[in-house]
Formats: structure tokens, sequence, C-alpha cells
């Protein structure tokens, strides 16, 4: 068993007297640098920092004290919050390690704002891009942002003001919850200081500025975002058929969608932001176009859930490197062979689109059409026209868009 006990930025002092005692009577104390001069000495205690890289060298360290005594490791707050505590339990099950968690950074922010759990959102930049924020960059959103350093306040004001939304309000705030708590709120937009203390936490209220060409319409999770919100040279699904293809594919949290023939990637980018942890894989066979989808997900902040592989869907050794999908979109290359390859990778309630644009693919979906509802699969084979107002001189006319056929199926009954 390891206990994992939780410092505030009162250390030593805050703990209570319990916790002091299970500190104090460790074989090995774990722990940062920083969380280990909390601590008094004590003799004969082992105390080991963690390693670098942490996740790669951590079995190693706890093999090397299996069997020495008590084992405690120190962490920040709450340890399960983007801590050690949650790398601990996914390494030796929940069974083997005892969480003591202190108030969290997060907790201590929302109480100084007065802001309630249900009507926030906590995101985690520690360790991470800090464009994973944009997908919740919603005006009206409340957001206690945990940052890496000091520089995190600066830089999520540059991040705001880039995106039309310098009106937001944010409010730094640092040590938390010990002597040295400090804090300063301003606009994004009228941010002026470049570094602020460590260990720090920054609260945004999320506004929209009336910036010149800032739209609305590429932020939140729904999907259907125009075609400018994604670097594109031309190959890409039109927004009105993107979003009936999200609708029947139907995203969900965790879950992995294969984009074959991704294109733009803007396909499976709005499957990853339309739920928490929905994950991607998408296929393009041409490099040029594959660097434009791995660029999107970087500006859309999911390119940690969003994976793209260059190569050809039809190659079958292709589709075995991709993992289990739950979902799967065939928006290019199409052909029987790799209907029936995807088919047989479903699972029992997986959800294939596929869409066709020529003769030739459309007799395929027809046919698939026949032969997964022969199957017992839940299948529809549906023609999406969508017309566009546009100019006719003085007037304006409906222009139409090329036809696209859809077939969405559910896999149902035994596999």
């Amino acid at each position: 068993m390891i206990d994992v006990v939780g410092l505030g930025d009162s250390g030593w002092e805050g703990l209570p007297d319990e916790l002091r005692r299970t500190v104090a009577g460790a074989a090995v104390l774990l722990g940062g640098r920083r969380h280990l001069e909390l601590v008094p000495e004590r003799p004969r205690q082992d105390r080991r920092t963690w390693p670098s890289p942490l996740r790669d060298g951590l079995p190693a360290v706890l093999a090397e004290v299996q069997g020495r005594g008590p084992v405690v490791a120190l962490a920040s707050g709450d340890p399960l919050r983007s801590g050690i505590g949650t790398t601990l339990v996914e390494l030796l099950g929940a069974d083997a390690v005892r969480i003591h968690p202190a108030v969290s950074s997060d907790t201590l922010a929302r109480a100084r704002m007065g802001w309630s759990a249900e009507g926030s959102e906590v995101v985690t930049l520690v360790g991470r891009d800090l464009r994973r924020i944009v997908p919740h960059l919603l005006p009206g959103a409340r957001l206690v942002v945990l940052c890496a350093d000091g520089t995190g306040p600066a830089r999520l004001a540059e991040l705001l003001v880039d995106a039309g939304l310098g009106a937001s309000t944010l409010t730094a705030r640092w040590h938390l919850g010990g002597p040295r708590e400090g804090a300063l709120a301003a606009r994004a937009d009228e941010w002026n200081l470049a570094r602020t203390p460590d260990l720090v936490v920054a609260c945004l209220e999320v506004r929209a500025a009336p910036t010149a060409g800032f739209r609305f319409d590429a932020l939140g999770p729904a999907p259907g975002r125009p075609e400018h919100a994604f670097a594109h040279d031309g190959q890409i699904t039109k927004r009105d058929v993107r979003a009936s293809a999200l609708a029947h594919l139907r995203p969900a949290p965790g879950a992995h969608l294969w984009d074959l023939g991704a294109g733009s990637g803007a396909i499976g980018l709005e499957w990853c932001l339309a739920a928490p942890g929905a994950r991607c894989t998408a296929v393009e066979r041409d490099p040029g176009r594959a660097g434009r989808a791995g660029d999107n997900s970087i500006r859309h902040g999911v390119a940690e859930r969003h994976a793209v592989v260059v190569g050809d869907s039809a190659d079958p050794a292709v589709l075995t490197t991709l993992g289990s999908p739950d979902a799967v979109f065939v928006g290019g290359g199409l052909s029987a062979e790799l209907l029936d390859r995807v088919v047989a990778a479903l699972p029992r309630g997986g959800r294939l689109v596929a869409h066709a644009v020529t003769l030739e693919s459309e007799g395929l979906l027809v046919a698939a059409h026949a032969r997964l509802a022969e199957a017992g699969w839940d299948v529809e084979l549906t023609r999406v026209g969508i017309e566009h107002a546009r100019p006719l001189g003085r007037y304006l006319g409906w222009t139409p868009a090329r036809p696209v056929v859809q077939l969405s199926a559910v896999a149902t009954g035994e596999r």
C-alpha cells in the first residue's frame, strides 16, 4: 500500500496530525523536490525525488522500494487532479493506493471567485499544449485553468485576444491557501504582466469582444463549423453534410473514430470537439493534406486526441495499425473491399457513415445497404441535396451543391 498525501501551499503546518504521523513514519518518502523540502527531515528515512521522465522511470523506483516498509508519496492538493495519484492508481490499481487529498487549488480558486462547481469547468494545461483550452472557450463559460508556470496567464491572455475574446476577464491567483497568496485581475486585452509567481491558477470569464471579422460559428461543441475554420485545399466535407455525418456517427466520451480519406480532417476534428475525450485516427494518403489535418488539430486544441496517419486506407495493412474503432467515417477511397474491412472491424453497436458523390461510388453504397440490411444492421441510405442563395444579377437565385449519398449503419445483433 502506498499512501499519497496532498499538501496545500501551507505545507507541513497545514497537515492534520494524523497525516503528519503518516508522513513522519514513512520508511520511503517520494515526491518532487519542492514537496520534500516542505517536510522536516527524519533519521533513516529514505527520500527520493520523482524520476524523469516520470511515467517511464516510475515502475523501477516502485520495484526498488518494495518491501522496505511504509511508502508515502507527496503531491499537490488533490493527488487525483492532474497529479501523481492518478499515475500510481493506473500502475498499481486502486486497491494498492490510498489517497489523502488536501483542498485542491481549483477548489480554492472557485471559493475566492464565488463560483459553483456546477457553473464552472476545470481545465489543466500542466504538461499540455496551451491550445488544449480552445474547445472550452465559449462565451459565457467560467473556466478554472491550472497553469504549468507563471507565464501561463500572459500566454492565455494572448490566445484569448487572438481568438476575438479579448473582453474576457482573467484573474490570476497564486499560492492559494498559503501565506504568499496573491491575485491580479484584468481584461485579457489589457493584461500587462508577463509573469506571475508559479503555482498559479487562472480564472476566466469568457466574453467575446466586437472584433472585426470575429465569428461565433467556429466555437462550441456542435458540429457544422464553416469551411473557413479549417485549412484545406477544397477537399473538405461541407458544413451541412458534415453536420449530418456527425449526427449519425454520434460522438461519445472516449470513443474512437476512424476517419478514412480524411482530407482536411474536419470530420475527425469535429468528432473530437463534440464529446469529452473522444479520439480520432485520421488516414490520408496525400502528405500535404495530412499535414494540414495535423495543423488543424493543433489549431482546434485536440492534437493529443487526433492522430494523423499518412497512408492509403485501401491498404489492409494500414487499418491493422489504427486500433479498434467505435465508429468509422469513409470520406474518400470508397470501395467494396474497404467497406467489408470496416464492417468486420466494427464492434456491436459500432457506427458506419460513408459518403459518395459519383454514380460508381453511389452504386457501392446501394449494394452495401442491401448487404447490411440482410445481415440485420440498422441501415439508412439518404441523398442529401443542398442549395445556397447566390447573387443572380440584381437578385438572388438558388445554386445547388453537388448531391451526396450518405450511408449510415449501426452494427446491431450479434457480431
